[in-house]
């Protein structure tokens, strides 16, 4: 029998593959919309219910990433998740400070695709005249009861839907007989919004568009670049550029 991290490793890597077989075309269909947006001035917003939150984090003011992206900040970490109408009043007040305008993305990510809040601000967010990315566990979300009062689920609310073909309850690996570790939804999560991002680029690239992109604080003048290509999106970006 392999190691526990050998075995992680080798499943791990088939839900990868899975994973980009499986969306590679929902990619291809996001990629001129998110561009689209970018070229008319407007940002990429994101949330992340609990855990779900490090995903949304993953390209938000990051280097190599897109500048003209913003998130939904849970100030509980999801401790609330499934408290009723709260999602509505944090979506709430991210419009009334940062602004959702009609024709931008939202990619809103729960594994389970049942809790409250992250149904809540899709929502909220396709009343606005968003289009919503829902990221989620297929596997999960399609054989869970909802926690919303309206019976729906992520995916069932979503205009598109990625899918991170992690199995339910996340974890992959038996350490001991029915206790289950090893969770694939983070890196794989992760992987679909920086796919998603690169062909947003790719787009934006092949359409004669400049790029706005982050560079590493660590490299020389980035600081500089960083303020510059951000200049005009600074008073939507929930985290602010140094």
């Amino acid at each position: 029998m392999p190691p526990l991290s050998a075995a992680y490793y080798a499943r791990a890597n088939e839900l990868l593959a899975q994973a980009w077989e499986k969306n590679a075309p929902v990619i291809a269909r996001l990629a001129p919309l998110l561009g689209a947006s970018v070229v008319r001035g407007g940002v990429i917003h994101t949330f992340g219910s609990g855990h779900s939150e490090v995903i949304a984090r993953e390209i938000i003011g990051r280097a190599g990433g897109l500048v003209c992206v913003t998130g939904v900040i849970d100030p509980t970490g999801g401790f609330i998740e499934n408290l009723v109408g709260y999602g509505t009043r944090l979506i709430e007040r991210y419009d009334r400070q940062y602004q959702l305008l009609a024709g931008e993305v939202i990619i809103v990510i729960s594994n389970s695709g049942k809790n409250s809040s992250p149904i809540e601000v899709a929502l909220h967010a396709k009343k606005k005249g968003l289009t919503v990315v829902g990221l989620t566990a297929l596997a999960m979300s399609a054989t869970t009861p909802t926690v919303h009062p309206g019976g729906q689920r992520l995916h069932e609310v979503a205009d598109y839907v990625l899918d991170n073909c992690g199995v339910p309850g996340d974890a992959i690996v038996e350490v001991t007989p029915g206790l289950m570790a090893g969770p694939t939804s983070t890196f794989i999560g992760s992987s679909l919004l920086n796919w998603l991002m690169l062909a947003t680029m790719e787009w934006l690239q092949q359409n004669h568009h400049p790029l706005p992109v982050l560079r590493s604080q660590n490299l020389p003048n980035a600081i500089e670049h960083n303020r510059e290509v951000g200049l005009k999106y600074k008073h939507r970006l929930s985290r602010q550029l140094a």
